[in-house]
Order: C-alpha cells, then sequence, then structure tokens
C-alpha cells in the first residue's frame, strides 16, 4: 500500500511539473542553435562542397591578401595589428573591424583575428572620458580618432565575435580573454547611463528594449536603425553573458517585435533608421529610405530564422522583400528606394544588396530564392575605391548561403 501511494504522489508531482514545461510539437521545427544544422543554398543550386570551399577561400585571400591597391581591405601594422580599412573613405570603421572579426572566427583564422582585435583595443577603445568602455566608430590609419562616438552595430559585432573566439578557440591573458571583454562591452551597452552625471547615454534604450542609432546625448539617441538590431546575437548574449541575462532575452524579443512595424507590407523595405515605433526617420540624405544600412536587414532577419526559429513572419518578410525586387528584374534593380518601392537618386546596381538579398533567401521559401542565390554565385567582386563594403557583405552572405556561418557555443551547451 505504502509503494503504491508513494507511486500515487510521485505520479501527481510530474504532471505538475509537466503543466509548467512549454509544450513544442515533435514536428515544430527547431533552429540550428538547438540542432547544429545550416541550410546550404548553393548545394540547392547545384555547387559541390570543393566549389564551395574553394571559392569561400578565393574570396577571403582578396579581402585579406590580394591586391594592394585593387583587392584587399585588410592591412597588417607591425607584428601583431592589422585593421579593415574603407578605402574609399580612407578611414577605418568599428563596423568592418568587426566583421573583420567575425569573418576571421568563421574561418578559424585566428591570428588575423587578434590582429585586428588588438588594434581596436589599442586605438578605438576609450579607457575613459565621455564614451568611456566605448569604440570610436571611426579612426585614421594612424589611429587617431576621427570622431569619438560609437556605432551601435560595431559593438554588437565585436561580442559576438568575441564570445565565438572564446568557444573555439579557448580564452588568453589580457585583451585576449575573449569572454571577459566580451562581458565588458555588454556591460557598457547597458551601465553606460548612471544617472546626473552620465556623460554618455547607454546603447540600448531601456523604455523599448531597443538598440539606439548612436548612444549621444540627443536626438541620435532617440531613435534606431533597423539593420542594428540582431536578437540571433542578443538570444545568445542571454545565455552566455554573466549578467543582465533577462534584459537580453527581452531585447531578443522586442527586436523581433519591431521589425514588423518597420517593414512596409507590400515591398518589405525597411528604412535606414526608424523611431523605436517603426516610422521611417528623415535623417541627413538616408535617414528614411532603404539604403546601405538597410540592405541588411534581410541578412539579420535570415540568421535569426536559421538559429532560433522564433518567428514564422520572418520567412513571410524575406518572401515579400524578394519578391519586390524579383518583379524589377532579378539583374537589373537599383539600391535605393522609398520604402513604398518608389526608386530614389542615386540609382546604380550594387554588389551588397546582390549579396544581402541572397542572405535574405536562407529564411525565404517562395521558389525565386534560388535565383537570387544564382545571381549572387555569378556576380564578381569589386575592384578598386568601392570594394570595402560590397565585398564583406559578399563575404558574410557566403557564408549564410553556404551554411557556414554558425554558431560557436560553450562545450556545455
Amino acid at each position: 500500500m505504502k509503494n503504491r501511494l508513494f507511486q500515487m504522489v510521485m505520479a501527481v508531482g510530474l504532471l505538475a511539473v509537466l503543466a509548467v514545461l512549454p509544450v513544442q510539437s515533435q514536428d515544430e521545427p527547431q533552429g540550428a542553435f538547438f540542432t547544429g544544422e545550416y541550410p546550404n543554398l548553393l548545394a540547392e543550386i547545384g555547387i559541390s562542397d570543393e566549389e564551395i570551399d574553394a571559392r569561400i577561400e578565393e574570396v577571403f585571400q582578396s579581402l585579406f591578401y590580394g591586391d594592394d591597391d585593387t583587392e584587399r581591405v585588410y592591412y597588417p601594422v607591425g607584428d601583431d595589428m592589422a585593421y579593415i580599412l574603407d578605402v574609399n573613405n580612407q578611414d577605418i570603421r568599428s563596423e568592418g573591424m568587426s566583421y573583420g572579426m567575425m569573418i576571421a572566427v568563421q574561418l578559424d583564422r585566428k591570428e588575423e583575428f587578434d590582429r585586428l582585435w588588438k588594434w581596436a583595443k589599442t586605438y578605438m577603445y576609450q579607457e575613459d572620458g565621455q564614451y568611456e568602455g566605448y569604440f570610436s566608430w571611426h579612426n585614421r590609419t594612424d589611429g587617431t580618432p576621427i570622431d569619438r562616438n560609437p556605432a551601435s552595430d560595431g559593438e554588437i559585432w565585436f561580442t559576438t565575435a568575441l564570445f565565438f573566439a572564446a568557444y573555439r578557440w579557448g580564452n588568453g591573458e589580457g585583451i585576449f580573454d575573449y569572454e571577459a571583454e566580451a562581458n565588458a562591452i555588454l556591460d557598457a551597452m547597458l551601465h553606460t547611463d548612471t544617472g546626473a552625471t552620465a556623460t554618455a547615454p547607454d546603447m540600448f534604450n531601456d523604455e523599448y528594449k531597443m538598440v539606439v542609432f548612436v548612444p549621444e546625448f540627443g536626438r541620435v539617441s532617440e531613435f534606431t536603425d533597423p539593420s542594428y538590431h540582431m536578437p540571433h546575437f542578443y538570444e545568445l548574449w542571454a545565455r552566455w553573458g554573466v549578467k543582465d541575462n533577462e534584459y537580453w532575452s527581452e531585447a531578443a524579443q522586442a527586436s523581433r517585435d519591431y521589425w514588423p512595424t518597420t517593414a512596409h507590407p507590400e515591398t518589405g523595405l525597411m528604412p535606414n533608421y526608424s523611431e523605436f515605433t517603426g516610422e521611417p526617420v528623415p535623417w541627413g540624405d538616408y535617414g528614411e529610405f532603404f539604403y546601405a544600412d538597410a540592405w541588411r536587414t534581410g541578412m539579420n532577419i535570415a540568421t535569426d530564422y536559421v538559429w532560433f526559429r522564433a518567428d514564422p513572419w520572418q520567412v513571410e518578410q524575406n518572401n515579400r522583400q524578394l519578391r519586390f525586387f524579383y518583379d524589377l528584374g532579378i539583374n537589373s534593380y537599383n539600391s535605393k528606394f522609398e520604402i513604398d518601392g518608389t526608386p530614389a537618386q542615386p540609382q546604380h546596381r550594387s554588389l551588397g544588396l546582390i549579396a544581402m538579398n541572397a542572405a535574405a533567401a536562407v529564411a525565404a521559401d517562395d521558389p525565386i530564392r534560388l535565383e537570387f542565390v544564382q545571381a549572387f554565385w555569378d556576380a564578381p567582386l569589386n575592384r578598386g575605391q568601392y570594394r570595402y563594403y560590397d565585398n564583406l557583405l559578399y563575404m558574410l552572405a557566403l557564408l549564410n548561403v553556404s551554411g557556414n556561418f554558425q554558431i560557436y557555443a560553450p562545450v556545455e551547451e
């Protein structure tokens, strides 16, 4: 009788535990974070693994070790540093440095990663002053800051690249304790604004839990950039950070909820800058337009979907955007639009947008998606003055469409 009573109590207890656990269908797809499976759209258009590997190596060599004047954007400095050069503007940007670090960790290139990180920490990181804990968003080639204020996406990519380095290669000492460095940036993002004595605001708006365009007091911290929203990165921070884990989880959901408010319901286009509530922000020459920043939104949405499968709207969204460009002519569409699809000046073809549309295709299910991947595969790299941004986006897209933009997690994950 005692055994029978014990079994009944245990059964009731088990049912009570199961009642509070989330219910997930056996058929519900899970993202790559859980499965380790990354889609390879190049294989779907008939590209072999050998051809993919050769293209990745070819593009890496061009970007990092190609001709000084027409190909490379990675330039070594001394024995242990290097920078990524925006060739057109002749400056070094936190955007490019962080992209270079992410490319290096994805391709298991530790020397290049460490060189870039040491240059960023030496010349861009601010140990004191108004932007203490942040990185200046662009510097001259001699390391001198041009503007000390940060660009938020640089910190976001730096942080995730550092976490991946920690879990792919292990932590070192000093600035090469990657995990500690990542956590220090996260701390600065949320704890710079300390009240009346603060000299700069936090990188995330606390009311909306969204990344700000620039963490500087004034209008620039009162709106956001849709391409800076990377919930797939925030989800990882929520799991791996030493503090503020619940905040990062909420920020991931806030970004997923925000994207539909700023994407045009028919074209799928997003503006370069928007209010936290989604409305386009006319700022400078590009703020209200779908242009160079906003090209990246399709890739970010696709990565979030591939890694976490959190929102089926993301597939609908990328289908919608790809259909807009498909109807313009897959090999002829230009690069700047009002978000309702009205062409805006200047009009030109851009390898960067071709690359980002291919990356968006990773989270689309419209059959036209493979035509965007083929167009991307057939497109040559830029050479000369305008190779920096377009070719870096090309490499990021190449990693995404080949299934090689992957999560490097702690062993216990």
